[in-house]
C-alpha cells in the first residue's frame, strides 16, 4: 500500500516575510502553480523546502484547494497579498496582462511579477492554458503529457516559436517527463550511452508495472478512463516510458554533440481492454452496479468500500487516493472527527448512475464507486510495443585520430562508403519492446533488460545489473533510495526546471544552453517522444506495421507545413 500513498509534508508553512524582497531572494525564481493537485503539490514541495525558487502564486478554482495550497507554500496563516491567489488561470493571465500596463504606462510595480509557471491542470486543458501563458514569455513546465490530441502538440510548438519570434526571447520549456531525471533512470542511461557498458544496444526489454489499485482507481473509475475524455492510456501513464527510451535509444548521448537523432523505422504494437468489462463481472454480482449495494462487496479485491475507507481513510491516510474523491476529507476529519469523514466517503462512492442518465453526465466527472466491471472505461490495460531502427551511417565524416587503431568492422564500413581516410559514424539497428501491465502488485514500478554486443544489462528500481560477456564478471550497482515521487524524478525534474530558469533570469546562461543542462533536453525532443505515441497508436489501432518516415511525412511535416512551419 505503501506506493500507493502520497502523504504531503507536514512541515512549516510559509509565511511572507520583508526579506523575500532582499537583492539575494529577488534572484530566485518567482513560480505560478496552476493547478493546486496532487502533481501541483509533488513540484511545490521541493521547490519550496529547498529554497532554490519561490511559490508565489497559486490559480485553483477549488476555494479548499487554493486555501490549503497557498498556506502552506504562499501566505501561510495570513491571507493572500493582491496577485497570490487565482480562482482560474483566465484570471491569473488578464491580472498579468494589466499589471505590465500599469508598470509599462506608470512605472508603477504592485509586484515583482512572475517567472515561470507550471501547468498541473486536467491532460485536455494543458494544450489551451500552454498556448495562452507562452505570449507572456513566462518559462513553462506542462504536466505530461503536454497535449491529448496530435494537432494540439503541433499547435503548442507553433505558438511556442511565434511567441518567441514575437517577442525576440525564447523561454525554457518542459514537459513533467521525470524519468529523465528518475535516479535509476538516469544511472541506467549513463551505463548505457556514456559507459557504453554493454557495447552498442542491440535490443531492449522495458515494462512499466502500473499496479492493479492504481489503474483501477486512475484508469477504470478515474479521469484517465476513456479515451474520447482524455486520451489513449499509453499516452496518459506511459509517455514517460516512450520518452525513455526514445532518449535511450534516438537521442545523441550528449546534450552537447552535435549528433543528429538516430530516428526509428518502423514500429507495430498490440494491447485492448482485457480484464476491466463486464465479461468479468463475478456472477455472484448480479446487476449491482455500485459496490455499496453489491452482494459479493466484502470478498471483492475491488470493493471501493474496502479500498478507500478500510485500507486508507480509517488507516489514518487521508491524503491521495482519499481526498482525490473528497477533496476537503481532511477538514471534514479535522472538524468533525473520523465517523463523519467516513460518513462523507461513503456518500460519495454511494454515488451512481444507470441507463437514464445523459451520457454527457457520466462522462464530465468521476466515479469511484462504480463496479470495476461495469464501468464506461474503454481504455487499454494491457499493452506491447515494439519499435525498430536501422543500421544507420552519418553523413558526416570525422578525421582520423593519429596512431588510432581501426576494427575489421570500421574498414569495412569506410571501404562500403569510400572514406578510406576518416571514420564515419555506424550507428547499428536495434529493437525495443515495452510493456504497459496494470494487473501488478508493484505501482508504477519499471524494469527491463538491455542486451548489447558486448554485455547485458538487467534493472528494475532497486538494482542495475551489468553483466561483461568477456571476462565473466558482473557488477551490481544499488540505487540509493531518492526523496519525491517517481524515485526522485519528480524533485529532480521541478528543481533542475528551476535552476534552468534561475541561470537564465541571472543573466549566467541563454535559454538554450540552460534547456540542454539542466533538462536534458530540447523542445522538439520532448515533442518528438509525444508524437511518437500517436504513431504507436495508429500502428495498434490499425493492425499493421507503421513506418516512421511515412507517418512522419504524413502526420507532422505536412501539418507543420500548412502552419507556415518548417519541420525537425
Amino acid at each position: 500500500m505503501q506506493l500507493f500513498r502520497h502523504t504531503r509534508p507536514k512541515g512549516p508553512t510559509a509565511v511572507p516575510t520583508s526579506s523575500q524582497k532582499s537583492c539575494h531572494l529577488g534572484a530566485k525564481p518567482r513560480i505560478l502553480i496552476i493547478g493546486a493537485g496532487y502533481r501541483g503539490y509533488s513540484y511545490a514541495e521541493p521547490i519550496h523546502s529547498s529554497g532554490e525558487g519561490i511559490i508565489a502564486a497559486v490559480a485553483e478554482p477549488s476555494e479548499f484547494k487554493r486555501r490549503a495550497f497557498g498556506e502552506r507554500f504562499i501566505w501561510g496563516t495570513g491571507k493572500p497579498l493582491e496577485g497570490q491567489a487565482f480562482t482560474s488561470w483566465e484570471d491569473f493571465i488578464s491580472y498579468e496582462v494589466n499589471r505590465r500596463e500599469l508598470e509599462r504606462t506608470t512605472g508603477t510595480v504592485t509586484d515583482p511579477g512572475i517567472d515561470a509557471v507550471f501547468v498541473c491542470l486536467l491532460d485536455e486543458l494543458h494544450a489551451t492554458v500552454v498556448q495562452a501563458v507562452a505570449p507572456l514569455g513566462l518559462h513553462i513546465l506542462c504536466e505530461k503529457p503536454l497535449a491529448t490530441r496530435l494537432t494540439d502538440l503541433l499547435c503548442i510548438y507553433g505558438t511556442l516559436l511565434k511567441s518567441w519570434e514575437t517577442l525576440q526571447t525564447e523561454a525554457i520549456f518542459a514537459a513533467g517527463l521525470v524519468l529523465r531525471h528518475s535516479l535509476p533512470q538516469v544511472m541506467l542511461r549513463k551505463l548505457v550511452r556514456e559507459d557504453r557498458a554493454v557495447g552498442d544496444v542491440i535490443s531492449v526489454e522495458h515494462t512499466e508495472a502500473v499496479g492493479w489499485k492504481h489503474f483501477e482507481h486512475c484508469y477504470v473509475r478515474g479521469p484517465w478512463r476513456r479515451e474520447s475524455t482524455s486520451a489513449p492510456s499509453l499516452l496518459t501513464k506511459s509517455c514517460h516510458d516512450i520518452d525513455f527510451l526514445f532518449w535511450l535509444l534516438c537521442s545523441p548521448a550528449s546534450t552537447s554533440s552535435p549528433e543528429p537523432p538516430h530516428l526509428p523505422s518502423k514500429v507495430t504494437s498490440s494491447g485492448r481492454l482485457h480484464f476491466f468489462r463486464q465479461a468479468n463481472k463475478p456472477s455472484g454480482a448480479g446487476p449491482a452496479t455500485n459496490c455499496l449495494s453489491c452482494p459479493v462487496e466484502t470478498t471483492c479485491q475491488y470493493s471501493a468500500k474496502s479500498l478507500y475507507l478500510h485500507q486508507h481513510l480509517r488507516a489514518g491516510n487521508r491524503d491521495r487516493p482519499v481526498n482525490a474523491i473528497v477533496p476537503d476529507i481532511e477538514d471534514v476529519f479535522r472538524k468533525q472527527g473520523l465517523p463523519s469523514a467516513a460518513k462523507r466517503l461513503l456518500e460519495v462512492l454511494g454515488e451512481d448512475y444507470d441507463d437514464e442518465t445523459p451520457a454527457s453526465q457520466v462522462s464530465r466527472r468521476n466515479w469511484y464507486g462504480r463496479c470495476v466491471w461495469e464501468s464506461d472505461n474503454d481504455v487499454c490495460d494491457d499493452q506491447m510495443v515494439t519499435i525498430e531502427w536501422e543500421d544507420e551511417l552519418l553523413p558526416f565524416p570525422q578525421k582520423q585520430k593519429s596512431g588510432s587503431k581501426r576494427s575489421s568492422l570500421l574498414l569495412k564500413q569506410q571501404c562500403y562508403t569510400g572514406n578510406l581516410g576518416t571514420e564515419p559514424q555506424y550507428r547499428p539497428a536495434k529493437i525495443a519492446q515495452f510493456h504497459m501491465v496494470a494487473l501488478t502488485d508493484a505501482i508504477s514500478r519499471r524494469r527491463g533488460r538491455i542486451s548489447g554486443t558486448t554485455g547485458e544489462i538487467v534493472y528494475d528500481a532497486a538494482t542495475i545489473r551489468v553483466s561483461d560477456f568477456c571476462s565473466g564478471s558482473e557488477v551490481v550497482y544499488n540505487i540509493p533510495s531518492a526523496k519525491g515521487g517517481h524515485d526522485g524524478g519528480d524533485d529532480g525534474l521541478a528543481l533542475s526546471f528551476v535552476r534552468a530558469v534561475a541561470k537564465v533570469k541571472r543573466g549566467d546562461m541563454g535559454v538554450s544552453e540552460a534547456q540542454r543542462t539542466f533538462l536534458n533536453c530540447t523542445v522538439e525532443e520532448l515533442l518528438r517522444s509525444h508524437l511518437a505515441v500517436f504513431w504507436v497508436e495508429e500502428a495498434r489501432i490499425g493492425g499493421t506495421a507503421l513506418k516512421w518516415e511515412e507517418w512522419w511525412a504524413r502526420e507532422v511535416e505536412t501539418k507543420l507545413k500548412g502552419m507556415g512551419l518548417g519541420n525537425f
